[in-house]
């Protein structure tokens, strides 16, 4: 497995030292942290026309709210029950996010930071963006869209790959007195490196495309603090090394803490 790379590390201390007084640099607005089970089921048309198969895993998210901006992270164990000499697609495979937001100068502009890494026996990618981001928030909805440079690291390319924008999304409502949400996050690359999705000979390797989108729209339910259910539905174009439309539906079941 790769070494796992220190510069989200490097940029959140840059950062954080740069934009926070020291007495409040760790005073936190906000917490939340969830263990969740989840099930990737792709459609059949994806599984047919691609390599996908639909898999199992487990998930820790967490994140916390200083004045000065958020720090956010995912980490996955995909196929928890298989062993990672298992051929492609069926091998455990592991996968971790940071995120981190710095606001600039009290508005609602942030310096905006994303590192998403996949480790497996037989393929790695590291997908890292740095830009800038504006954010719109009340009590029931956050929006966030971003738009940065795109550096990636992996098994087949390394390098400069055009650029990453996109949005997050979500929005808190009642139903019938229950506790419900939606949610998105959305990306398009553009602008690739001919290097990545072209052969030498003209023919689409890999994504097969200078652009490419990705996301996941979701709808949650709240039945308690404890406990989050939810279903999202997965898309991809151009992406995830398949030249061509992949979707399918994630089941997911959170324990907060």
């Amino acid at each position: 497995m790769p070494h796992l790379q220190k510069k989200f590390i490097y940029l959140f201390l840059f950062f954080s030292l740069a934009s926070a007084r020291s007495d409040s640099l760790f005073q936190t607005k906000y917490s939340f942290s969830n263990l969740s089970i989840n099930y990737l089921s792709w459609t059949q048309a994806t599984q047919e026309r691609s390599f996908q198969k639909s898999f199992a895993y487990l998930e820790f998210e967490g994140g916390v709210g200083f004045e000065w901006g958020n720090v956010y992270m995912f980490t996955d164990i995909e196929n928890p029950t298989h062993t990672e000499n298992e051929t492609p697609m069926n091998d455990r495979r592991y996968v971790f996010k940071p995120v981190l937001d710095v606001q600039i100068a009290k508005s609602n502009w942030y310096l905006y930071a994303q590192d998403y890494n996949l480790y497996s026996q037989s393929y790695y990618v590291s997908n890292f963006i740095a830009g800038i981001s504006y954010k719109i928030q009340t009590d029931a909805l956050l929006f966030q869209p971003f738009l940065a440079p795109h550096y990636q690291q992996s098994t087949y390319y390394s390098g400069m790959n055009g650029y990453m924008a996109g949005w997050l999304l979500n929005y808190k409502f009642k139903k019938n007195s229950e506790n419900m949400s939606v949610s998105q996050w959305h990306e398009m690359e553009f602008a690739r490196v001919k290097e990545h999705y072209l052969a030498s000979d003209g023919s689409p390797v890999g994504d097969g495309k200078s652009y490419g989108i990705q996301g996941a729209l979701s709808v949650w339910w709240h039945p308690s603090e404890d406990f989050t259910s939810g279903i999202q539905y997965r898309y991809a174009l151009y992406k995830l090394g398949y030249n061509g439309y992949q979707d399918g539906f994630i089941y997911t079941l959170k324990y907060n803490f």
